[in-house]
C-alpha cells in the first residue's frame, strides 16, 4: 500500500494548478474553507482540515466542480448548513454533495487511498442514506464513461501516476 503522505499530495496539487489556475492546496485549519485570491493573498487557496488526506481530496473535488466563476467566490458560494442538520436539510446537503463526493472517491481509487461516504452531520437527525451512496456511486459511473471535468480527470491522472494504479470500474463497489 502506498504511503500517504500529506505534503506529497500538496506538492502534486501544487505544481499540477498552482501556475495554470493561481491555486494552492493548504493544510492545515479546524475547518476547510476556499479563498479567492485577493490584495493579501496573490493565488486562491484550497484550505483542508487537519491535515487529514481525505478532506484534502473532498476540497479538491469540489474546487474541480466549481468552475471559474464560482471559484471567485468564498466557499464556491455553497450553501452549507452546520452539522446537526434536520431530514431536510440532510436531503439538500446531499442533493450537492453527488458530485463532489464522486470524484473523492474517483481521486481515492486513483491514489489507493480508501473512500468513506461522508453525511457530515454526526449531530443531526439521519447519516448517510442508500439513496445519495447510490447516486454518489451513479456519478462515478458517468464520471468514468463519459468524462470528468477537465481538471478532475487531469488529477486524477497524475495520482493514478504516482501511486501506480488504474481505474476502471470494477474499482468502485457500494458497501
Amino acid at each position: 500500500m502506498a504511503q500517504h503522505d500529506i505534503q506529497t499530495l500538496i506538492q502534486l496539487f501544487n505544481q499540477t494548478f498552482l501556475d495554470t489556475e493561481n491555486t494552492e492546496l493548504i493544510c492545515c485549519q479546524e475547518e476547510p474553507i476556499y479563498l479567492p485570491a485577493d490584495d493579501r493573498h496573490p493565488h486562491h487557496r484550497i484550505i483542508f482540515a487537519h491535515g487529514f488526506f481525505a478532506s484534502a481530496l473532498h476540497e479538491i473535488a469540489h474546487w474541480c466542480i466549481a468552475g471559474k466563476e464560482r471559484r471567485m467566490l468564498e466557499d464556491f458560494g455553497y450553501w452549507y448548513q452546520p452539522d446537526g442538520r434536520t431530514a431536510a436539510q440532510q436531503a439538500e446537503f446531499e442533493k450537492v454533495e453527488v458530485k463532489p463526493q464522486a470524484l473523492e472517491w474517483i481521486f481515492s481509487v486513483s491514489a489507493a487511498f480508501p473512500f468513506h461516504f461522508s453525511a457530515d452531520n454526526l449531530n443531526g437527525e439521519v447519516g448517510i442514506s442508500d439513496n445519495f451512496q447510490q447516486a454518489v456511486y451513479q456519478q462515478v459511473q458517468i464520471y468514468l464513461t463519459q468524462g470528468m471535468p477537465q481538471n478532475a480527470q487531469q488529477f486524477s491522472q497524475i495520482l493514478c501516476q504516482h501511486y501506480q494504479q488504474t481505474l476502471t470500474l470494477e474499482h468502485f463497489v457500494l458497501p
